[in-house]
């Protein structure tokens, strides 16, 4: 697998593909990957000539007491999972190849960002937007593929490629989840054999609210308090939020009568996991 590590490496090689007409694919990940982002390779190997696939855990976007220091990497992992999908490109960059000692900028996407995962981590979609654009401006393509699991960070993604002006189609990708329902994370690495069984509550307690949904439920508190209820039957289970937003705006709504996402974040132990669905009417 071909793998660099430097900004111009990555721009000379874009620069001879576009030279040959080719259509270039973008897959951002933190590494450490897993069958969710080789389903965004995959996706993104189908509808384009070339596919970078940045390999980067991004420091803008973790708050102090975060697990940067812990987040699982496996680059050789990463590279043999790249290149069984298809992959032309690794950029694996250090911080100090993406940084300014004197940066200065910031990226703010106002009213996406407040609620949410954003209510509890501050400095997070700042530090998301920051290195997607700086990305974006790297390596330039055509399309950039993100899973539907981080949903809140996917429209804010579009809310900036939209409101910057950005040339680049964003394409939304279905989470895959294991075969007992759990949504694939990174994360799920720190789980330990007892975490790994509780952790399977998140996507039960949904499907509990999109079983009273089908049912005609159109009380948002009502479906909020049906998944609290099964959440809170597992004793290792401690909620963060369950929210049910309007799915443009990512504003709560109470009564459901329009496209909404079902959004949940949970501690299993100290491990914080995010599962959601979204549902139209």
């Amino acid at each position: 697998m071909n793998i660099v590590n430097t900004i111009e490496e990555v721009r000379d090689k874009v620069k001879s593909w576009r030279k040959e007409g080719s259509t270039i694919g973008l897959v951002t990940t933190m590494g450490y990957l897993h069958e969710g982002h080789e389903s965004l390779i995959k996706r993104a190997v189908s509808e384009n000539d070339k596919v970078v696939v940045s390999v980067f855990v991004n420091p803008t976007q973790f708050g102090p007491n975060e697990d940067l220091k812990t987040y699982p990497r496996d680059i050789t992992r990463d590279g043999e999972l790249c290149e069984s999908a298809g992959a032309s490109l690794i950029f694996n960059p250090e911080p100090s190849t993406m940084y300014y000692k004197d940066a200065s900028t910031t990226i703010n996407v106002k009213g996406l960002t407040e609620g949410l995962c954003g209510a509890k981590r501050p400095v997070h979609f700042g530090g998301v937007c920051l290195v997607v654009s700086k990305l974006f401006n790297i390596v330039t393509p055509d399309r950039a593929y993100f899973g539907e699991k981080d949903a809140q960070q996917l429209a804010v993604i579009k809310r900036m490629v939209r409101d910057l002006n950005f040339n680049i189609e964003i394409i939304g990708c279905p989470i895959i989840r294991e075969a007992d329902g759990l949504a694939k994370s990174s994360r799920n690495a720190y789980l330990s054999k007892d975490e790994r069984k509780a952790a399977v509550v998140l996507s039960k307690s949904l499907e509990c609210g999109k079983k009273a949904l089908n049912s005609g439920e159109r009380n948002a508190d009502k479906v909020k308090k049906i998944i609290i209820q099964k959440l809170n039957s597992e004793s290792l289970a401690k909620i963060d939020y369950v929210e049910i937003v309007d799915s443009l705006n990512l504003k709560p709504v109470s009564n459901i009568d329009g496209n909404i996402l079902v959004a949940i974040a949970v501690y299993i132990g100290k491990i914080r996991l995010i599962d959601n669905f979204t549902f139209k009417i």
